[in-house]
């Protein structure tokens, strides 16, 4: 198991982080009580229960004291736990305009009664163990909500992946644009098989379609405007912090041209680093 600490000020952008990290696939446990960590280590690594990447929220809600720091880190390195510790921080400025623009209330405000500025200081007074023994520490007062989801999935990304779920979806017109589409790209413009005798009750999924639609010069110059497209975009929307976006391909009934681009479509994005999902979501209707 990889266990990843997030900690840092409050206010300085944890909650952001937390979701980035779920996005990308980590396990993701918010507010846990300093004691209850080493009983958590061990239960997520226990048989059927056992996780690969743990995320684990530890700030100054579930701390009271600096020994309360030692004595978890002490009780994880004597369990030999692979872990590592992501400290989120910001200057004591924009922590106090964050809360004011929002109209939350600092934690030991709420639990101590302390004003704003004394708790940001017995805040870092609280969490200096923490942030010193991190290995990653981000200074968020310059960042945005985007920047600093970035930020994360930029050092915790697996190799190979983005920081964004991409769905390519074939669909018919005449059923309805899925509500869910980001971008709908419209192919009803392109030689249709369905009126090929010996075609219409196939689909994209069989070969000889493939070889229709695709060997029209309009076809080929669509599907290549279209790479050109997503080359360009995609990496813009994983740069925006979009954690999902879904592609659809429509023809008339969603079984021929669509299929035929949405597998296509499909197949660039991985090139292009991605890992789609695509789905057919028309293809077996018989109205």
């Amino acid at each position: 198991m990889k266990l990843l600490i997030v900690t840092g000020l409050s206010g300085a952008g944890k909650s952001m982080a937390v979701n980035a990290l779920e996005d990308i696939g980590f396990f993701c446990i918010d507010n846990i009580p300093a004691g209850l960590m080493p009983r958590l280590v061990d239960f997520a690594q226990q048989g059927e229960n056992q996780l690969n990447r743990v995320a684990v929220v530890l700030d100054v809600r579930g701390l009271r004291s600096v020994k309360d720091v030692d004595r978890t880190l002490a009780a994880l390195d004597e369990k030999r736990v692979d872990y590592e510790i992501l400290f989120l921080d910001a200057a004591d400025d924009v922590i106090r305009r964050r809360y004011k623009e929002t109209r939350r209330q600092h934690p030991l405000t709420i639990s101590e009664g302390l004003p704003v500025q004394e708790a940001i200081r017995r805040e870092r007074q609280l969490l200096q163990p923490l942030r010193d023994r991190a290995r990653y520490v981000i200074d968020t007062s310059m960042l945005s909500a985007a920047q600093n989801r970035e930020r994360v999935c930029s050092l915790f990304l697996n190799k190979g992946q983005t920081g964004m779920s991409l769905m390519v979806v074939s669909f018919g017109f005449k059923y309805g644009i899925p509500q869910e589409a980001d971008l709908v790209f419209d192919v009803r413009c392109l030689p249709n098989p369905f009126y090929v005798p010996e075609l219409k009750n196939l689909t994209g999924l069989d070969q000889a379609v493939v070889d229709y639609v695709m060997k029209a010069p309009e076809s080929q110059e669509f599907l290549r405007r279209i790479e050109s497209f997503l080359e360009f975009a995609l990496p813009l929307y994983v740069k925006e912090g979009k954690s999902q976006l879904m592609i659809a391909v429509g023809c008339t009934g969603g079984k021929h041209r669509s299929i035929t681009f949405a597998r296509k479509i499909g197949e660039y994005c991985q090139k292009l680093g991605y890992a789609p999902t695509v789905q057919h979501r028309d293809a077996r209707r018989t109205l």
